[in-house]
């Protein structure tokens, strides 16, 4: 996660606006020309300040940085309905090295991209492989522990995306050529590629497939792993285990399945507005007020305390997982809003710098309890199919998010209720969904029609 922080912040920093003028003893004719009368002001450089082929995106070129984010985005969306589906299918380790592959060598395309439309392309493809490898390597995660601890590894997945986050903008204040920051952000995915061939298939998968021999093997590894004997375990098929003449459930049988058609919708809304919300946020903070690097830093840590909070609030019974989501998305609608009364001359105390930090604390808060939370919801052979669907959601949110920022043209806090009004209707949508606290996990569509899991659908019903 560390990783995919990297490459999904990326634009921050390597599209940042330094401070500029232009020479007023002539008007330039071309973007070539332009270069003769531009004068940069800060210590660092980007893909606005690129010379080489003359870049230079200001003015009427200054989208191109929105475009290339949205681009990023667009690819994700694409990465998570392809590679959801593909690893149901073909298995998650597979799937999640290949991906991971692809991720580090479009990587390296965009940190040495000779022109624009090469860097934006190559942030198109870095989406599509880094969104799909992402969303896998999260389920197989999961999917190597027991339900009591996905809270746990849920929250730590997340959290280590936050601090990669910080650990971006610690190398962007310490390599300032947008370049070489590119390369050296990119590098740390080559070691985590040779290391994840060190990793087993997921036990759930293998057994969700039928095949009960190898799920054993990577069980009784894992227990070796942690220091337990070797077990005498024996799986016994579950009723939708699949026979080798059966094809994996598909996406549609998210919208056939009663118990499974409304919540993937309602999860579809939450999910987009979480990414529709965080990244808001994440890349406002190029813009707000202060150290650009500190700023970025900030926007990261700050999901830190938030992670503790949420072990601790979705294990109890009176909060559960809807009724904290439901209050982090509620909570991060009123801290957006509120800024709009404050004015931006405030101290440190009621600033809107503050107020949005503590707004990206609390959809950072939801956005890793819908993870653990949709995860849940969906009985295994569909789980990553759903997740893919929901991640697909999600991406809209992210492709309209960098363009958010500019509405501040109109007023400085339009941005701000943007986000507020989408956190509160996806927070009081969360209520119509059921808990899954202490609720049993399906692991195929036919379990969904056992008496454990009807609670989750006489909830519905209710």
């Amino acid at each position: 996660k560390v990783y995919v922080a990297c490459q999904s912040m990326l634009i921050v920093l390597v599209g940042a606006v330094p401070e500029y003028h232009i020479d007023q003893e002539g008007i330039p004719t071309s973007r070539a020309e332009l270069g003769k009368h531009i004068h940069f002001a800060d210590n660092f450089t980007s893909i606005v300040t690129e010379a080489s082929t003359s870049w230079y995106l200001i003015e009427q070129e200054a989208y191109k940085v929105s475009l290339a984010s949205s681009l990023f985005f667009a690819g994700l969306l694409i990465g998570n309905i392809t590679f959801g589906p593909l690893s149901d299918k073909l298995g998650r380790k597979p799937v999640y090295i290949s991906g991971l592959f692809f991720d580090v060598v479009f990587g390296y395309v965009t940190a040495l991209a000779p022109n624009y439309d090469t860097f934006a392309v190559s942030r198109f493809f870095v989406g599509i492989v880094n969104g799909g490898m992402a969303l896998v390597s999260f389920v197989l995660t999961q999917e190597y522990v027991g339900k009591s601890f996905w809270s746990f590894t849920g929250s730590l997945t997340n959290l280590t995306f936050a601090v990669g986050i910080a650990v971006y903008a610690l190398l962007g204040y310490c390599v300032r050529e947008w370049r070489y920051l590119a390369l050296v952000s990119n590098t740390p995915g080559v070691i985590f590629l040779l290391l994840s061939f060190m990793l087993p298939e997921s036990p759930r998968w293998l057994y969700s497939q039928g095949k009960m021999a190898e799920a054993e093997d990577v069980l009784q590894y894992i227990a070796l792993g942690n220091g337990k004997e070797r077990l005498n375990l024996k799986l016994k098929p579950s009723a939708g285990t699949l026979r080798k003449d059966d094809s994996a459930p598909g996406i549609l049988n998210l919208v056939k399945h009663p118990v499974l058609r409304w919540q993937t919708i309602i999860l579809m809304y939450i999910w987009y507005v979480c990414s529709f919300v965080y990244y808001g946020l994440t890349l406002n903070a190029g813009e707000l007020r202060g150290n650009l690097y500190l700023n970025v830093a900030l926007s990261g840590l700050v999901e830190v305390p938030a992670f503790p909070l949420c072990m601790f609030l979705i294990e109890k019974s009176w909060s559960g997982r809807r009724k904290t989501m439901a209050c982090f998305l509620i909570f991060a609608g009123f801290a957006c809003i509120f800024t709009m009364f404050l004015p931006t001359n405030a101290g440190l105390l009621l600033s809107p710098t503050l107020l949005a930090l503590c707004g990206k604390m609390m959809v950072s808060a939801a956005f890793n309890i819908v993870y653990i939370y949709t995860s849940e919801l969906y009985p295994t052979v569909l789980r990553n199919a759903g997740l893919g669907v929901c991640s697909m959601s999600c991406r809209f949110g992210g492709i309209l998010a960098p363009f958010v920022p500019s509405m501040k043209s109109l007023s400085p806090s339009v941005p701000f209720v943007v986000f507020g009004i989408s956190g509160l209707s996806a927070g009081f949508l969360t209520l119509l969904l059921p808990e899954t606290l202490n609720k049993p996990i399906a692991e195929s569509i036919e379990d969904l029609q056992s008496p454990k899991y009807q609670v989750l659908k006489n909830e519905e019903a209710e």
